[in-house]
């Protein structure tokens, strides 16, 4: 059976994965990648270095973003979300970097590695998962579809 997913089934979607992909474009050619997010319940939070996807959203902030939950080709859920791209600075920008880590660093930490049963040898290096700029996708509109047999 296809269907159209309702308001909370959207909202659930949303909230229980930290992988979707963002689509923007610079009026030429349109560009999609994947991208670690959170939903706060209202907005797409993120974040991201320079390049070709920031330089893009600067100069359009029009984007798309797309969640999907797969168990197989005949069971899934799909959430596309159209938005504006907002660029955070200063206490924005640090609030949205802790409400996000916050939610995806313990995704990020293999539930196998425990401390006091291995040797720790070094400190944590976690330079790479902070990246300098955090974004905001106000929500204009969303909806999902679904399939399930």
């Amino acid at each position: 059976m296809l269907g159209e997913l309702n308001e909370m089934q959207i909202n659930n979607v949303l909230l229980s994965q930290a992988v979707g992909r963002i689509g923007c474009t610079d009026g030429k050619k349109p560009y999609i990648t994947p991208v670690t997010y959170v939903y706060d319940g209202k907005d797409i939070i993120g974040q991201t270095k320079e390049g070709l996807k920031l330089t893009i959203m600067r100069k359009n902030p029009n984007v798309c973003f797309q969640v999907d939950i797969m168990s197989d080709m005949a069971n899934w859920q799909s959430v596309i979300v159209f938005g504006t791209f907002y660029e955070l600075t200063r206490k924005a920008a640090e609030k949205a970097r802790n409400y996000l880590f916050n939610h995806v660093l313990p995704l990020m930490t293999s539930s196998t590695i425990h401390a006091h049963e291995h040797e720790v040898t070094g400190k944590a290096d976690d330079s790479n998962r902070i990246k300098p700029v955090m974004y905001r996708i106000k929500i204009k509109e969303k909806s999902g579809r679904f399939e399930k047999q």
